[in-house]
């Protein structure tokens, strides 16, 4: 029998021969009828950085797939992000101040810039790049357009375009596309970050109830009921249903039962049992969450860092359609298997107790993947020591002496780009697309590679130009191809020109994906409730894909009719015991505003400031507090303590002033959680002031808190720079508890 250096090398055995092996070694076991070995767990690994061709020798994957190298130091350092144009050239975001020691030293200065990589000879490596934009701030958005690029940097909402004019890969035209005037003073990893063009013309943000969309040279906005909070990535599946991410709340993926359009849905059961247990190859000292995230054998027990998420749409592995989702502090990636039951998504991992990618390199960070042009997957690696921004890592803090004992942070400066390919496919040559007219972009809408099927969509709806709308109907009405009719219509849509009897046409497609479109695009008949479109989705309540119903359950309840809430009735009721179609019909039939607006009637009687604050403190408590303590504030088990009935919080709010502003660590009521409680000092005495408000009146009928009264706690803590524990906040409490133990001790 021969084993190779991968996860899953293999031989077919007899049922007999397989059940003596793997009672006999611990270390060899059974998937799907094979065998395969895991390798040797390092448990102290050495931090020294590798050279690309020795890191790639820490690597295990599947067998028949590999990984190559794509870039590496000093073409690409701190890489971050990455994001291909239509051409194929390689936009890559590098945040060269990212904790450059571990204070994070001049973080915040504009030294940070995006590259320009190109493959000019088509060998799958890099062998051009130029600095294309230089001197910003961290910067955490790229996105492609047309030839312009959108670019968003940390703390700032501005969105702008560059743009290359002479074709040198220098960007000499910076164009505003979107002005928010107000900074973000959130921590660097609670900001906005990872825009998406999704499949409907909007462009997503991996976090914010709010989506964007080109019109002309600029973006407007519009807003979303109550997308998830999500960190770091964002990607969608072929019908544009997206994925996120929450490193802060130790959840691997969120958001995907339904578009965030239709606000935030999470249920029980969404992916196996054990799903968010992680199985690295690698020691792993530098968890934020201490000791309770380690294994005795030191390797890291749940999902902890996940980013950097995507949906694998190529054609050239054996694995389109599932999830792939990075750990970096587990230097290792998962592999999703996304299946469908009774209209539910549920992920599993198909690799029994281990990963589809894992390395013993100490320094291998995956921060993202996405599908390449070639129709394979890549990876950004940060490859660097220290992964944790400042604040998780202030004297006081589990990672501290961690960091320094191994000497994380002086692992700096370097970082590389992989792409993994299957021995059975071979990587494809890329068709540049920009200078193709949108006549020639159509043949492209049905590709079986998403990423020519999404350029050659956007392109069409960018360039406007209305030539092109008869073949794009003849696409819709004529073609075989399920997926090109699917971008034809929603590239109708983008240019203004989906009518009333393509949707009546479409909700009878033999494909449930295009009856699916075709019902969501119909959201602009539906709202004008429009009679024939209302009658038309009235008849697919008996459609046999669960899918569909609950796309009919969410389009309707954009039209006011009261047929569209008798629909919706009817198809709960036919449904009855399906989990999912019950939840989203209730959703869509509650008469209930949101609860934005239940806020503002709750406390109509209080003065405009304090119904000002407590609705600016819900919206500040979802984006960043809810990920630790949960959306009703009651807590998440072993991650932070409830927030409700808190004597913390109820009682003095100097106290509850002082958490928030400088952060707690250690146990709380002789309990002990996973990290620390962040500091927020860093943002305004207006936010705090809201965020306090609404844990304290909204959740516990208290009183609130004004801005101007925090500058007092200001001046009490602004020589400390270490965490508040429970002993700090409370002396005589716990002096009284000492004195009691010590006089009962004596008797």
């Amino acid at each position: 029998m021969k084993f190779s250096n991968t996860f899953f090398s293999f031989t077919f055995l007899s049922t007999l021969a397989v059940a003596i092996l793997c009672t006999s070694c611990d270390k060899k076991e059974i998937i799907e009828g094979k065998i395969y070995q895991k390798p040797e767990i390092i448990k102290d690994p050495v931090v020294d950085f590798l050279s690309p061709e020795e890191t790639l020798k820490t690597m295990h994957l599947p067998e028949g797939y590999r990984i190559e190298l794509v870039a590496s130091e000093p073409m690409v350092n701190e890489p971050v992000t990455m994001a291909w144009d239509a051409d194929g050239k390689l936009y890559v975001a590098e945040m060269l101040t990212y904790m450059q020691d571990i204070d994070g030293t001049d973080q915040y200065k504009p030294w940070s810039r995006v590259k320009l990589l190109e493959d000019t000879d088509g060998d799958g490596k890099m062998d051009k790049s130029s600095i294309f934009i230089d001197s910003i701030i961290l910067p955490r958005v790229i996105l492609p357009l047309d030839d312009r690029l959108i670019v968003g940097g940390t703390f700032q909402r501005d969105l702008w375009g560059y743009r290359d004019t002479n074709g040198d890969g220098i960007a000499d035209e910076k164009k505003l596309m979107h002005k928010i005037p107000k900074r973000d003073n959130s921590n660097l990893e609670h900001q906005p970050a990872s825009m998406i063009y999704s499949i409907d013309n909007f462009m997503y943000l991996s976090k914010g109830s709010i989506r964007y969309r080109l019109k002309g040279d600029k973006i407007v906005t519009d807003t979303l009921a109550d997308a998830p909070a999500g960190q770091w990535g964002l990607t969608q599946d072929e019908q544009g249903q997206i994925y996120y991410s929450s490193a802060g709340s130790e959840v691997p993926a969120l958001g995907y039962q339904q578009h965030p359009s239709y606000g935030n849905l999470e249920l029980p059961g969404k992916w196996e049992p054990g799903f968010d247990v992680v199985w690295p190859i690698i020691g792993t000292p530098d968890v934020q969450g201490g000791m309770k995230r380690l294994r005795a054998d030191g390797t890291l027990n749940h999902f902890t860092a996940s980013c950097g998420q995507s949906i694998f749409l190529g054609d050239n592995l054996p694995a389109y359609g599932d999830l792939f989702i990075p750990e970096p502090v587990g230097r290792l990636i998962r592999r999703a298997k996304v299946t469908i039951v009774d209209g539910q998504k549920v992920l599993s991992n198909p690799y029994h107790e281990t990963e589809f990618l894992a390395s013993t390199d100490m320094n291998f960070r995956p921060v993202e993947t996405k599908t390449g042009p070639d129709g394979c997957l890549y990876i950004v690696d940060m490859y660097r020591g220290i992964i944790q921004e400042g604040n998780w890592v202030r004297k006081g803090s589990f990672l501290r002496p961690v960091v320094e004992r191994k000497e994380l942070d002086k692992n700096i400066g370097k970082g590389r780009i992989y792409r993994i390919v299957h021995d059975d496919y071979t990587p494809s040559k890329t068709v540049k697309l920009l200078n193709k007219t949108p006549e020639e972009l159509t043949e492209f809408l049905g590709h079986d590679n998403a990423w020519y099927r999404m350029n050659a969509q956007k392109l069409i709806v960018i360039k406007g130009d209305a030539s092109v709308v008869p073949t794009l109907k003849n696409i819709v009405s004529n073609s075989n191809n399920p997926l090109q009719k699917m971008h034809a219509l929603w590239a109708l849509e983008g240019l203004n020109s989906i009518e009333e009897n393509i949707l009546l046409e479409k909700f009878q497609d033999e494909d449930p994906r295009v009856r699916r479109t075709a019902i969501r695009i119909s959201e602009i008949y539906l709202k004008e409730n429009n009679e024939a479109i209302l009658a038309a989705v009235d008849a697919l309540k008996k459609d046999e894909d669960k899918e569909v119903l609950l796309q009919v359950l969410l389009s309707l309840r954009s039209s006011s009719h009261e047929n569209a809430k008798k629909t919706m009735r009817t198809i709960a009721y036919r449904e009855f015991g399906n989990d999912v179609i019950a939840t989203t019909a209730r959703e869509g039939l509650k008469e209930v505003p949101p609860v934005i607006e239940q806020l503002k009637k709750k406390y109509i009687l209080q003065n405009v400031n304090v119904r000002k604050s407590v609705v600016q403190g819900y919206l500040n408590f979802k984006s960043i507090c809810a990920s630790c303590h949960g959306g009703d504030g009651k807590g998440i088990e072993g991650l932070a303590p409830s927030l409700v009935g808190s004597p913390r919080v109820k009682g003095n709010w100097e106290i509850t002033s002082k958490i928030v502003i400088n952060g707690l660590t250690g146990p709380i009521d002789g309990k002990e959680y996973a990290g620390v409680m962040a500091p927020m000092g860093h943002q305004d005495n207006n936010w705090l002031a809201a965020v306090l408000t609404y844990i304290r009146l909204e959740l516990n009928s208290v009183s609130p808190v004004t801005g101007w009264r925090l500058n007092k706690i200001r001046n009490q803590t602004k020589k400390r720079d270490t965490y508040w524990t429970i002993e700090e906040l409370y002396p005589k409490k716990n002096n009284k508890k000492n004195k009691k133990k010590k006089k009962l001790a004596t008797h």
